[in-house]
């Protein structure tokens, strides 16, 4: 089964830490402007994902949610969490840590398009 979404092992070690400060971790790209084509992490209590939010996957503590639209445009394309030196968007959890979240992306090959899983929506 191919995944639709991994993490570096910068991106691992820092879900890490804030997960001993903030418990459970959720991560949303939204795909919306500025701060909001990023992805945001925050803990997993405080997020309430709407039906349509497609859960992309688990990456350690911390589920990664991609809003509708944007998975729309970003379907066929396999998303690689990343942490960098920089700073974070003021809404996200590594706010002030000298980190940031990013991510990247690589179109899946034919193979992989093929081992996918259909998207799977939060639904109610």
């Amino acid at each position: 089964m191919t995944e639709r979404i991994s993490a570096t092992p910068a991106a691992l070690a820092l879900i890490d830490q804030l997960a001993v400060q903030h418990g459970d971790l959720a991560f949303l790209q939204s795909g919306g402007c500025c701060e909001g084509s990023g992805p945001l992490c925050m803990p997993a209590n405080e997020y309430r994902p709407v039906p349509s939010d497609v859960l992309l996957g688990q990456i350690g503590r911390a589920k990664f949610y991609m809003s509708s639209s944007h998975f729309e445009f970003s379907q066929n394309t396999h998303t690689i969490l990343d942490a960098i030196d920089g700073s974070g968007g003021s809404f996200s959890l590594e706010c002030g840590s000298g980190k940031a979240f990013i991510t990247r992306g690589r179109l899946f090959s034919d193979e992989e398009l093929g081992q996918l899983a259909p998207p799977q929506t939060v639904g109610y």
